[in-house]
């Protein structure tokens, strides 16, 4: 696997001393620990007196609980309490985060089934023991009684029942915008799509842990284990379990990869904690692989009945989708987001004048789900760019042209659309989306690689290559803020309450601090993850945390200069004009070689216990705010060249580029990483992840033997990642865009696409994953196209 990568600096800060480490690949500050052997996950944290918690959990999709004995395992010696639903109904259900969807709280999922339960694996019971072989064994012998009702297993089927009075379909999201109904009268062609996409999900290294403690001498709640949104889970945790957030301290540690699932509030973290509380000894949980491929959040899986009215020459007049997004058992943390994602951002870089979208948000008896990198859309670029394709084939244009025809121009950003995702108006901030296509083209060699593949065809061959645009969103808002401060010795602290998933957060950070102080980063510490010493933050998603803690650090930055410019003028004796900052000293500018006074001494100067402070505030340290009411919207290009196996039907990914726009990079060699680390996520689910079920619910893909993951020997043989920098957020000093989900985005459109032109069968693939058995009865002739369903 060669990986090529190529970074186009296409701007350049007007302030030379600002750009000395941004724009740098710089070597990630979070390695050390985890290449040493030193990194502390979440199975690493033990504490003495720790109990141990095994969960029970269901066997059947859909059925009302009708007893559960637990006398055995009580009696089992090592057993210290052993509890069921009846034990926690005081504690609600866990909620969900900010929407503008109403009456969903009826749905959320309690922290051990109340009454039913509603999918395999929901948490029926929970033991705890003071070996963690016991509190298997003990679990074991907990026999939940269960009377079976009938399951909902196609979100696309008639609706059923959740509880008495709740139907399976909590709401449908409506969005639109145009007059939709007249575009389709007075169109040249209508294409029609049914087009679905498997449920697979995030699979870390790592499954998921939490340990919880409570300090009596305190009146302090530890939970250890946490990320991604520490701030929100320790108040909603805290409001659960009864506690102030001031009494509730939530710790992130290493995590073994994020990719959306990780860091939700799981029944497992709420049971560890008041069970800390109650019991008043440190209780501590591990998953199980098993475990974590039936309990932990799926997501993806939505089908799609799409159309487009276009004019003759393949511009689009409107767009019309009705579509059904299966949320699984309940609504957990993420609510209805990745439903209203879909709807909002579909249309990605393409002028679409007349919209209207309707999401059937249903649940069903399967695992619930939430996000999984580039949700919403990883799904509908496959739905947008199969629709793109299939408007050229349709009207008889190249699939290059149909998209040069319906791309919005530079000269029309920012551009607002009447929609809006995740409680934001989506407004494109900027983008050079042709642009972007003409130099994709050129770095492919499009020519001359659709001449090797005709070469090839020609020869028996069944290889193809395809395309596919997209427009991603980052930048989350609406706040976010860090602190820094200098220490006597010179050496800088930076906290934040942002979080690090893997994302090489740390040395972002480091890196905007750096240029701000103009020091080495690597004096820089980031603190993240410790609610007790970051009252607020957002944490890590959404590809937020480099625009929006990276401009607030910026900020931070900015006022410790000005703060350390002054103090210097005072210390040298000279006015403030008359002194400039640079390699972490202030000077005189009229003596550059002369005395320089070191950010260190500057702080002892201002300490709180030095002759020197004065009666001004103590201490060189600043906080940077930044707030931001719109996403920004960075964009990309992915281009696959596959190779069918005429035998067996097995799609083999040859090459693959993938080129994207970040607005301003920090540092280019971890935006490498993300996409290439993205681009497998996305292969995944473009040729091999799919959770699967049999007819009465049952998880057919609880190993590593059924859920077929990526390896090394599955990506492509060549990787060629291009970062440009073409357009600058106007939302943010800095121009960031956010660079964690471009790598996933468009995987399954382009490699769809490829796989079309390999079989020369335009409009072949309408699902994802494209299963083997699916390419080989169309090349048998068995079926003309992919089944909608496995």
């Amino acid at each position: 696997m060669n990986i090529h990568s190529y970074h186009e600096v296409l701007t350049d800060d007007p302030d030379t001393e600002q750009a000395r480490h941004i724009g740098r690949s710089v070597k990630r500050l979070e390695d050390p620990p985890l290449v040493q052997g030193q990194a502390r996950f979440a199975g690493d944290v033990n504490f003495p007196h720790q109990l141990h918690m095994r969960v029970v959990r269901a066997q059947v999709a859909h059925g009302r609980i009708m007893a559960i004995d637990t006398e055995f395992a009580r009696a089992l010696p090592g057993v210290v309490a052993v509890w069921t639903g009846a034990d926690v109904a005081d504690v609600p259900p866990i909620p969900f985060r900010a929407t503008t969807v109403k009456g969903l709280e009826p749905y959320c999922q309690p922290i051990l089934a109340q009454e039913r339960v509603r999918y395999v694996g929901e948490p029926v019971a929970a033991v705890f023991a003071t070996d963690p072989y016991v509190a298997e064994d003990a679990a074991d012998m907990v026999w939940p009684e269960i009377e079976p009702l009938p399951v909902v297993l196609d979100a696309s089927a008639p609706v059923g029942e959740f509880a008495p009075g709740r139907s399976t379909e909590p709401t449908v999201i409506r969005k639109g915008y145009g007059d939709v109904d007249q575009a389709f009268a007075q169109a040249h062609a209508i294409v029609e799509l049914d087009l679905s996409i498997g449920r697979h999900s995030g699979v870390p290294l790592e499954c998921r842990g939490a340990i919880g403690r409570y300090d009596a001498a305190r009146d302090v709640l530890e939970m250890y284990g946490g990320a991604k949104k520490t701030h929100w889970n320790r108040d909603e945790m805290a409001k659960m379990l009864g506690r102030a957030p001031s009494k509730f301290h939530v710790y992130e540690d290493h995590v073994g990869g994020g990719f959306g699932v990780r860091g939700e509030m799981y029944p497992e973290d709420v049971l560890v904690c008041l069970a800390a509380m109650r019991l008043r000894r440190p209780v501590k949980w591990i998953e199980d692989r098993r475990e974590n491929l039936m309990a932990t959040n799926h997501s993806r899986q939505q089908r799609h009945l799409v159309s487009a009215a276009v004019d003759r020459d393949g511009r689009i007049l409107g767009i019309r989708n009705r579509f059904f997004h299966d949320n699984g058992g309940y609504v957990r943390t993420h609510g209805p987001r990745v439903a209203d994602m879909s709807a909002g951002l579909l249309l990605g870089p393409y002028r679409v004048p007349a919209y209207e979208v309707h999401a059937h948000y249903r649940l069903t008896n399967k695992t619930p789900c939430g996000t999984y990198r580039s949700p919403g859309r990883y799904e509908t670029t496959f739905v947008r760019e199969r629709l793109m394709d299939a408007i050229a084939h349709e009207v008889g244009i190249d699939v290059l042209e149909v998209r040069r025809r319906n791309l919005i121009g530079p000269e029309e950003m920012p551009y607002p659309r009447p929609l809006d995702a995740l409680g934001t108006d989506v407004v494109l901030d900027s983008g050079r989306y042709e642009e972007l296509l003409d130099k994709t083209l050129e770095r492919v060699g499009w020519r001359e690689a659709k001449a090797g593949i005709a070469r090839r065809k020609a020869a028996g061959e069944a290889a193809g290559i395809g395309l596919a645009m997209f427009v991603e969103k980052s930048g989350l808002g609406p706040s976010d803020g860090v602190r820094i401060t200098v220490d006597t010795t010179g050496a800088v602290e930076l906290v934040t309450g942002a979080a690090s998933v893997g994302q090489g957060m740390e040395t972002a950070l480091a890196q905007i601090c750096a240029d701000g102080l103009g020091i080495d980063y690597r004096r820089i510490r980031v603190i993240h993850g410790r609610t007790d010493r970051m009252e607020f933050g957002n944490g890590a998603h959404a590809s937020r945390v480099t625009v929006m803690s990276g401009s607030a650090t910026q900020i931070a930055a900015r006022k410790i200069r000005a703060k350390a410019l002054d103090i210097g003028a005072e210390m040298l004796s000279a006015r403030l004009d008359e002194v400039e900052m640079a390699d972490g000293s202030v000077f005189l500018k009229a003596d550059p070689e002369g005395r320089r006074i070191p950010l260190d001494e500057i702080a002892r100067h201002v300490h709180a216990g030095s002759r020197t402070v004065g009666r001004r505030e103590p201490g060189l340290s600043a906080e940077g705010w930044f707030y931001s009411d719109h996403m920004n919207y960075p964009y990309g290009i992915h281009v696959a060249q596959v190779a069918v196996d005429r035998g067996t039907g097995a799609v083999r990914v040859e090459r693959y580029l993938v080129a994207y726009d970040v607005g301003r990079a920090v540092n280019p060699m971890l935006i490498d990483g993300q996409i290439v680390g993205g681009l497998a996520q996305g292969l995944g689910g473009a040729l091999f992840e799919e959770f699967t079920y049999d007819e009465s619910g049952q998880p057919l893909s609880t190993t590593f033997a059924d859920y077929l993951m990526v390896t090394a020997h599955e990506m492509p043989a060549s990787i060629d990642v291009m970062i440009t920098e073409d357009a600058p957020s106007p939302l943010n000093p800095l121009g960031m865009k956010g660079a964690g989900e471009g790598g996933t985005n468009a995987v399954g459109a382009a490699v769809a696409a490829a796989v079309d032109d390999a079989l020369d069968a335009p409009g072949f693939v309408t699902r994802l994953p494209i299963k083997p058995m699916a390419v080989h009865r169309y090349l048998s002739g068995k079926t003309p196209h992919a089944p909608d369903s496995p």
